[in-house]
């Protein structure tokens, strides 16, 4: 009987221990730590910085990171609007960051910057025209911050609205002007991008996509702001028939990637699609009646990232406008495998763009540091 018990007693010890060592569940805790750790910054000088800065009254959140301070610096400014770009940047950024210093900026109502303060408060500022004073007041609190004279802005879909007004503005500010995903001429853009889904649904024989989309014609008229709920039953379809993401039915795998940022606490992810929709609400129907035809000089060097199948800010638009626009000097590098994601589709292509045609406008800079 005792070597009956005793039998037992070493039976449940040895479950109890499996019990205590067994492998507990992979945490977003987990994910993110080693994220975090494999894109950390450790050479020499190099810059990790998460901050708060203030910005426009409020405080806005920045990422700023590089392998050596003497790169020039590259500013993102996101699209959407609330489209945030620094926790997915994780995957599309690192290797940027060896040869610019990336600041990556969460813009008023939107990711961090959403969570960090009051949405009663902030909504209602968010006109256009506040938004051109926040990035005009950012490029200035970055170019004092990092001690640069000029830096790269780099603008993408709704950030691209805000960055060629800086260029228009502030173009002694810039080595150069990037626009990716570029807005042109917002009516002629939705029209265009109507236009094509619908001739996507009618070949699908969608039924239900047909509907939907033809409840809304006359589509994208004049001026006039497309109202909301419209413009959501064109992208809705758009998307689903790849327009936003070359081969995908949407921008589903982004949104998810955005759950794996070092960056966002979970109060973050909690709230960062209640920012997206605050952002869209506030500046995307009158944002989209942007035409920039009349824009034909500019005092920067400007590049255009287009993917070949972007419908949902027409490339053939942008590169239209593009045609007939003067500047310094000036390149269209097409990405043949994306649609309007073109840093998440192409991130290869991206890089070496990047550092073969952006860099070198920085020469003055780079012949600087290297001393």
């Amino acid at each position: 009987m005792r070597s009956f018990l005793l039998l037992i007693l070493l039976t449940l010890t040895a479950v109890s221990a499996s019990a205590t060592n067994a492998p507990r569940p992979f945490t977003r805790a987990d994910a993110t730590a080693a994220i975090a750790d494999m894109r950390k910054i450790v050479v020499p000088g190099g810059i990790e910085r998460l901050e708060k800065v203030r910005i426009g009254g409020i405080d806005q959140w920045v990422s700023i990171r590089g392998n050596d301070p003497r790169n020039p610096v590259l500013l993102m400014l996101h699209g959407g609007p609330g489209w945030v770009a620094m926790p997915t940047s994780w995957y599309f950024q690192r290797g940027w960051e060896e040869y610019f210093t990336v600041v990556q900026w969460d813009q008023r109502g939107a990711g961090k910057t959403y969570t960090s303060n009051d949405p009663a408060t902030v909504v209602p500022t968010m006109t256009i025209a506040r938004m051109n004073a926040d990035a005009e007041e950012m490029v200035a609190w970055v170019r004092r911050e990092l001690g640069k004279d000029k830096i790269f802005v780099l603008g993408h879909s709704w950030g691209s609205y805000l960055g060629l007004e800086l260029a228009r503005k502030r173009p002694e500010w810039l080595h150069a002007y990037i626009g990716m995903g570029q807005l042109a001429n917002g009516p002629e853009s939705e029209r265009r991008g109507w236009a094509w889904t619908l001739q996507q649904a009618q070949q699908d024989g969608n039924a239900e996509a047909v509907s939907d989309l033809q409840s809304v014609a006359p589509y994208a008229q004049g001026s006039t702001p497309v109202p909301l709920a419209d413009l959501m039953k064109q992208r809705k379809w758009l998307n689903h028939y790849g327009g936003m993401v070359y081969g995908r039915n949407g921008g589903g795998a982004e949104a998810a990637a955005i759950k794996l940022s070092p960056e966002y606490t979970d109060d973050d992810l909690a709230k960062v699609w209640q920012g997206n929709e605050a952002s869209e609400n506030a500046l995307l129907s009158n944002v989209l009646t942007t035409d920039f035809n009349d824009v034909r000089t500019l005092d920067c060097p400007v590049i255009l990232f287009l993917g070949r199948h972007d419908i949902n800010v027409s490339s053939t638009v942008a590169a239209e406008w593009f045609e007939r626009l003067q500047a310094p000097s000036k390149r269209v590098v097409w990405f043949e495998n994306s649609a309007h994601e073109v840093m998440n589709e192409e991130p290869g292509k991206t890089l070496l763009s990047l550092v073969q045609v952006v860099r070198p406008l920085a020469a003055d800079e780079l012949v600087d540091a290297s001393r």
